[in-house]
């Protein structure tokens, strides 16, 4: 057996053995005489530590005399993190739900009979509730000095040990609540990701935007080019699909005369894992009508502005993500496709940008895999793909996406083999898709069927044909702009984190012992 080996099979039975005695302290307080539960649940903290640490902060105006002389009593619960005891009177710190660590002092002869003792048989990793007049140490330290102590939960499992943490990233993941106990900033990170979404809010209710919600299980799926999740709906047995993109229900409402809406939603694609994919994840997408993707192009900077605003980060606009600094004060930069594909293949203009046989030859030379019938858009996409987006770090707009690769876009006036789209990219991935939305009917119905065709000759991410979304734009959309925000990625550049998983509290992972792990 290797050293490795043998170190992992001597802290699990060194495990055990601790859960075994946990467990043997359970059983005592299930077997108490004074018939007290083992999982109490009447303790209400009417304080939390990040509040007495923030207002009795100030070590002059709160000094040692000047607490001591305080009559209030304060409540909190919270898990115990470390413990030294020191014959007659223990410190302790506790962890509680605002984030924060407070210390604790228990002292014997401060407590009713016999529950000192108690203290000392509790363990790291317990959930206490303690109640007490604040004190400061000799050092300073805000603490509250206990005159009732009680255990209100018993950890049956011990935590990592102290100096070393939580630190196997496959286990951080797999155990989140873990991770949130023994590391604070990931706690920073889920808080930050919330303050995101409710500005977002704030910016988009602020602009008349209405929130709505939409199914998650469609009939057939669409709003987007990707493999969906098929499920099964046993009483009526129809196959469902879990939706890939809500667009085609928002844009109904659009028609129905609701002009503002947007949602934030689950979406669901039957596709690969990796630092910026999920099989679920969560999307902003809004639709406004009488506006074009050069209005979603100005709301974006102000939105983005505002949340980095009202989030805190940054200075200025100016965000730091993974050694870069990325300047998010408006205007972004904006580029074509085809000026963009042009400069990664050397070409002084963009005349010959859509000659079939150069692309080819191009993508060929690149190693990129290519279809026979595909067109120059598709080709130029890969080329896109593989060339320029890594390089764009800044916060870019890049338009004049061929009609090729979108389904659902207008098309372009002056130019029809183009739609009236962009995408944004910031750290050489994108952020956000948008487009001036194809009301169309029949123009929709003959790329639904193209569509179709791509499916049935085997691309399973093309689009179904959707009768009922036809009939709703031959009632009549407004001319209609949308666009959609990876909230995901977003909050990855918004906290320096380098993969989506830190970004999600339970991120897809293979089960416990399954092939990968």
């Amino acid at each position: 057996m290797t050293d490795k080996h043998s170190g992992e099979s001597q802290a699990l039975l060194d495990e055990n053995k601790l859960i075994a005695e946990r467990r043997a302290k359970l059983e005592t307080l299930r077997g108490r005489e004074r018939g007290e539960p083992a999982f109490p649940n009447d303790w209400r903290p009417t304080h939390t530590a990040q509040a007495l640490l923030t207002t009795y902060a100030d070590g002059q105006r709160f000094s040692k005399e000047n607490l001591e002389s305080l009559e209030d009593r304060f409540m909190l619960a919270g898990r115990m993190m470390t413990r030294r005891i020191m014959g007659k009177a223990s410190f302790c710190h506790i962890l509680d739900g605002s984030g924060e660590r407070i210390q604790v002092y228990v002292r014997r002869d401060d407590l009713p009979e016999g529950v000192y003792q108690q203290f000392k048989q509790w363990d790291i990793g317990d959930i206490i509730g303690v109640c007490g007049r604040l004190m400061r140490t000799q050092t300073g330290e805000l603490t509250i000095h206990a005159d009732e102590i009680r255990l209100l939960t018993k950890s049956l499992r011990p935590l990592p040990e102290k100096w070393h943490g939580l630190v196997d990233q496959q286990m951080r993941y797999r155990q989140r609540y873990v991770d949130l106990i023994m590391n604070p900033e990931v706690r920073k990170t889920f808080e930050t990701r919330s303050r995101v979404v409710r500005a977002i809010r704030h910016f988009l209710d602020d602009h008349a935007f209405l929130e709505v919600e939409t199914p998650m299980m469609h009939y057939i799926p669409g709003g987007a080019t990707a493999k969906p999740f098929v499920t099964h709906h046993n009483a009526l047995d129809l196959d469902l699909y879990l939706r890939v993109a809500p667009e085609l229900y928002l844009k109904r409402l659009v028609v129905g005369g609701l002009e503002r809406v947007y949602e934030i939603n689950r979406n669901f694609r039957n596709e690969g894992v990796s630092t910026r994919h999920n099989p679920e994840f969560t999307m902003l997408e809004f639709y406004w009508a009488h506006a074009d993707y050069v209005d979603l192009m100005d709301l974006t900077e102000a939105m983005l502005s505002a949340v980095i605003g009202e989030v805190g980060i940054g200075e200025a606009s100016v965000i730091h993500y993974q050694g870069h600094s990325l300047d998010f004060s408006k205007p972004y930069a904006r580029i074509s496709v085809e000026e963009a594909v042009s400069g990664a293949l050397g070409l002084s203009d963009t005349k010959h940008i859509r000659d079939v046989d150069m692309l080819k030859e191009a993508c060929a030379k690149n190693k990129i895999d290519v279809q026979p019938d595909w067109g120059w858009g598709r080709l130029a996409m890969e080329l896109f793909d593989a060339l320029v987006e890594s390089d764009l770090v800044q916060p870019t707009f890049v338009t004049g996406y061929p009609i090729e690769v979108s389904p659902l876009s207008r098309r372009n006036d002056h130019d029809p083999e183009l739609a009236d789209r962009f995408e944004l990219f910031v750290a050489g991935r994108e952020i956000a898709n948008g487009f001036s939305e194809l009301n169309d009917p029949e123009d929709q119905r003959e790329r639904f069927m193209a569509q179709v065709a791509a499916k049935d000759a085997g691309d399973e991410e093309a689009m179904h044909f959707d009768q009922d979304y036809i009939r709703a734009l031959e009632y009549g959309l407004p001319p209609t702009a949308g666009e959609g925000i990876g909230i995901d990625r977003l909050v990855m550049l918004l906290t320096d984190a380098p993969s989506i998983r830190d970004v999600l509290f339970f991120p897809y992972l293979r089960p416990e012992g399954g092939i990968g792990d």
